[in-house]
């Protein structure tokens, strides 16, 4: 299987635009089947959610979405409302964010009562990914802690960034995180996130999979791209490769 083939079962067709709308989404939703298969997911806003879990009834793509997003606060009690709001319309998948400023500042507690409370919520109608936002961690210990103390409360997938910040993702964090997730011994995805739109690009990523966890590790379960223009790029290499 080629990597472009690999990489667009794997790939979280993502819109979370300031100015999105129900046409936007509906666009979007259209995108999600392609000649050359399916994407894994689409990550929308929150109350796009019903609209995405209509729309693709009968695919199997999955509808993902947000919580606690961009930012990563502290209030716990309104990540778990909209947690709750997103899986009772039907999300498959919520990505919620760590609360990475708070954890940077001592208050690791905080972040990982937020994320098992979340993940409580999704109970077992949802998975829970985990955005680090890595490139506000910066460091290699910052990402490691991060990444171990999120898999500790819960997370079924550690991933990147939101790609609202200067620094997304990048093969440095990746490493990192999968080396965390095969330390840890439990059955933890990857998300990486903000800034992939190539395929050489997506390769790179997969190929880290390939080395760190082995070549069987990487499917649709484990392993997602978050991007929006990434399928682009990836449809054109597949039409070059026929």
């Amino acid at each position: 299987m080629s990597d472009a083939t690999r990489a667009l079962s794997m790939l979280d067709l993502t819109s979370l635009g300031e100015d999105d709308c129900p046409d936007i989404v509906a666009a979007l939703l259209n995108k999600a089947e392609t000649p050359r298969g399916k994407v894994a997911a689409v990550c929308i806003w929150p109350r796009f959610v019903a609209q995405a879990k209509t729309a693709l009834e009968g695919t199997a793509i999955r509808v993902a979405t947000v919580a606690n997003f961009p930012h990563g606060r502290t209030d716990i009690a309104a990540a778990v409302e909209t947690t709750h709001q997103c899986v009772r319309d039907g999300a498959d998948e919520v990505d919620v964010v760590w609360p990475y400023e708070a954890w940077l500042n001592g208050n690791r507690k905080v972040a990982g009562d937020l994320v098992a409370a979340c993940k409580a919520e999704c109970g077992d109608s949802a998975h829970l990914k985990v955005i680090l936002e890595t490139g506000r961690l910066q460091t290699a210990d910052a990402i490691a802690g991060s990444s171990r103390d999120a898999i500790a409360a819960g997370a079924d997938f550690i991933k990147t960034s939101t790609g609202k910040t200067r620094i997304s993702a990048t093969l440095e964090a990746a490493h990192i995180m999968l080396e965390a997730i095969r330390e840890s011994g439990r059955p933890v995805g990857l998300k990486p996130s903000g800034g992939i739109r190539t395929t050489a690009q997506a390769a790179a990523y997969l190929h880290l999979a390939d080395k760190i966890m082995g070549p069987d590790w990487a499917t649709p379960e484990t392993f997602r791209f978050g991007a929006s223009s990434l399928l682009d790029a990836l449809l054109k290499t597949l039409d070059a490769e026929q």
